[in-house]
Order: structure tokens, then C-alpha cells, then sequence
């Protein structure tokens, strides 16, 4: 997105640091500045940081069944979070855009876990709010990957994909 964000959030600055950090190799330090966030936060807070962070953390786990725990919160986080407050940090923003990246995420990792029938429902769920997703890089992104994690749920894959969130680190 170009659009500037509409007010100065400190904490999602704070959440994009670790975030670039993670990406920029250091996995470790992000999770511990991400976790720190997190009891700042706490599970009561703004549900958009809630969301935010924990979409991001769920990506510096290797291991699935912890990226489950922080992808779950993630998109109970997004179903408290309001069209005002997406808004209000970003113009450019709608939390229907955030669903399809959400649902593939948890499709992913229940696939990896074998626990098959949840990754469908959640890849199904993937699907039905990839509409939304913009005519962009992104979601031209997002699209491929969910195609790839469909794929892989039909064929009863649990390896990890060399193309998710994470996987370079």
C-alpha cells in the first residue's frame, strides 16, 4: 500500500520493527521484542495490534503447532477489530483483506499437523475471501498460496512449503 497511514501508532511501528528485524534473518530477537509487545498489550488490548502482532509472530515459529497458537489468535483478534479502527491506522486498509491471509496461514499449519479436515475448512474459508484481495503483487501472492497449500492438503502433504512466511530463516 503507498497511502500513509492516517495517525502515528507507536505500537504498530514497534510491531513493523521486529517484523523487518525477523526478516532480515534475526528470528530470535524479533520473537523476544514481539513477545514483550505482546504482554504490553496483553489479550484485552486493541485488537488490531492483537491481530497484527500475532499474524507476524506465527510466522517466526518453524514449528506448526506454535504458528497455530498465534494464527488462532490472529483471526479472533480480527473478528474484534472494526472497518473505524483499520481505518484509523491506515487508509488504504479493510479487514475483509486480512481474512484470506488468515485462513490460509491456519490451513497451512493444520496441514502440517496431519489434522487434514480443519486444513480444508480453513482453506475453503482461504478461498471464499480471496475475492477481496487486491489486484497487486500481494495478492497475486496470496492467491498462489493458497492454490499451493489446496494442492497440498489434497494430496495429504505435510512438508513444510518452501515458499511460506518464514521459511528463508
Amino acid at each position: 500500500m503507498t497511502t500513509a497511514p492516517a495517525s502515528p501508532d507507536p505500537t504498530m511501528e514497534a510491531i513493523g520493527h521486529a517484523v523487518a528485524e525477523g526478516q532480515a534473518g534475526d528470528t530470535a530477537s524479533a520473537r523476544q521484542k514481539l513477545l514483550g509487545l505482546w504482554s504490553t498489550i496483553g489479550i484485552t488490548g486493541d485488537p488490531l495490534h492483537r491481530c497484527s502482532l500475532a499474524h507476524y509472530l506465527a510466522d517466526l515459529y518453524e514449528d506448526p503447532a506454535q504458528a497455530l497458537a498465534w494464527d488462532i489468535r490472529a483471526l479472533d483478534a480480527a473478528d474484534a477489530v472494526t472497518e473505524q479502527r483499520v481505518q484509523e491506522h491506515h487508509a488504504g486498509l479493510h479487514i475483509a483483506g486480512f481474512y484470506p491471509s488468515l485462513h490460509l496461514n491456519l490451513a497451512d499449519n493444520y496441514r502440517q499437523l496431519g489434522s487434514f479436515e480443519a486444513a480444508t475448512e480453513h482453506i475453503n474459508a482461504a478461498k471464499t475471501h480471496a475475492p477481496r484481495l487486491p489486484q497487486d503483487p500481494y495478492g497475486d501472492l496470496l492467491s498462489g498460496a493458497i492454490q499451493e497449500v489446496a494442492e497440498a492438503i489434497a494430496g495429504r502433504d505435510r512438508s513444510r512449503r518452501a515458499s511460506a512466511p518464514g521459511s528463508a530463516a
